[in-house]
């Protein structure tokens, strides 16, 4: 009976697994008022890239005005009474050594110059508290970014400590990608590094993303932290990678498929998925060509999928001719005629020159 059959051989394997995730923006601020009044002007378009510190809202200024009018105007009035209790302080502190007023008259006088440069500092300090409330009647951004839709329009009434945000603006270049894995298959990971059966590769921290319509995102990501939490709820943690985004292509909330790429199997034996079946028990085992040329079934173990192949942890040796073409008419005990087989499609030979096609 003529069968293709494998070598089997020890070679280093990277292993990959892919998870679902979630897109989520590198940043996010809600744009939010700092001062109550009605908002006279809207000064961005939405869905536009604003630059961090732009003006987006124009708030009406004219009771922030008057208050800087008057704050200016008590801070003239505390300097304007400072000359003159300064000067009666210095005319009570020459009388007070003639013993021509009592020391009590003269402590009042200082004390009273004291209070005089007090007031200029609070003065200053209220003039600059109503100068930074003037200057919130015009809302910035705080983060460079796409703004989304304004949920306020011109004339609304807004206030400092209103709860829904004027806008929200995202970073979208990069963005993140918080994956999901559970936290039995990272446990395991560690457990084969720590034995040295896993090492981690150069490329270790690499991801590839796969989209919902099935293509693959053209930029490679990286790997940022898993998170120390495990979810109670579903047993699982949240990997997040980051990944450039110069086009916009990714959006926040979108769903992706993440190819994260575990480490590097040193001595993995690999078997081709079409050489297994399964018997009557509902193990896994394939055939051998044996002593004399003869097919041979064997029992493997196998831990899991690499691509087309199962990595094999027992029941065949590196040197083991598996069949792959031809297994399913054999029985045990056969004599076979094997010939190496090969996934890929023979190249087909030109027809020499001058054979009629």
């Amino acid at each position: 009976m003529p069968v293709g059959f494998v070598t089997l051989r020890e070679e280093p394997v990277t292993l990959t697994t892919e998870l679902p995730g979630r897109t989520a923006a590198f940043e996010t601020s809600e744009v939010r008022p700092q001062v109550n009044g009605l908002v006279r002007a809207r000064l961005f378009t939405e869905g536009d890239f604003v630059r961090q510190g732009q003006p987006l809202y124009r708030i009406d200024p004219a009771p922030y005005e008057a208050q800087v009018a008057s704050a200016r105007a008590a801070l003239a009035r505390a300097r304007a009474g400072i000359a003159s209790n300064a000067a009666l302080a210095r005319r009570y502190g020459e009388l007070v050594k003639l013993n021509a007023i009592s020391r009590q008259e003269y402590e009042n006088a200082l004390t009273a110059s004291n209070q005089a440069q007090a007031d200029v500092a609070a003065q200053n300090a209220a003039l600059r508290t109503a100068q930074i409330d003037l200057a919130r009647t015009t809302v910035t951004a705080p983060i460079s970014g796409r703004i989304g839709r304004s949920t306020f329009t011109t004339g609304a009434l807004v206030s400092a400590a209103q709860a829904e945000p004027l806008a929200t603006i995202q970073r979208l270049d990069p963005v993140y990608v918080d994956i999901q894995q559970s936290s039995a298959d990272l446990l395991r990971l560690r457990e084969q590094i720590v034995a040295g059966s896993l090492s981690r590769g150069g490329g270790a921290a690499r991801v590839r993303l796969r989209l919902e319509t099935g293509s693959v995102y053209p930029q490679e990501g990286m790997l940022r932290f898993a998170d120390v939490t495990v979810d109670p709820a579903t047993g699982s943690q949240t990997i997040r990678a980051l990944f450039t985004n110069p086009n916009g292509l990714l959006l926040p909330g979108m769903f992706v498929r993440a190819e994260l790429v575990e480490g590097v199997q040193g001595r993995a034996i690999l078997v081709p998925q079409r050489a297994v079946t399964r018997d009557e028990r509902g193990r896994a085992t394939v055939m051998v060509i044996g002593r004399g040329d003869r097919a041979e079934p064997r029992v493997i173990q196998t831990n899991r999928t690499q691509g087309a192949n199962w990595i094999v942890t027992g029941g065949v040796l590196p040197g083991d001719r598996v069949i792959v073409e031809g297994a399913m008419m054999l029985r045990p005990g056969m004599p076979v005629r094997g010939r190496p087989w090969s996934d890929k499609p023979a190249a087909t030979a030109p027809a020499p020159a001058g054979q009629a096609k």
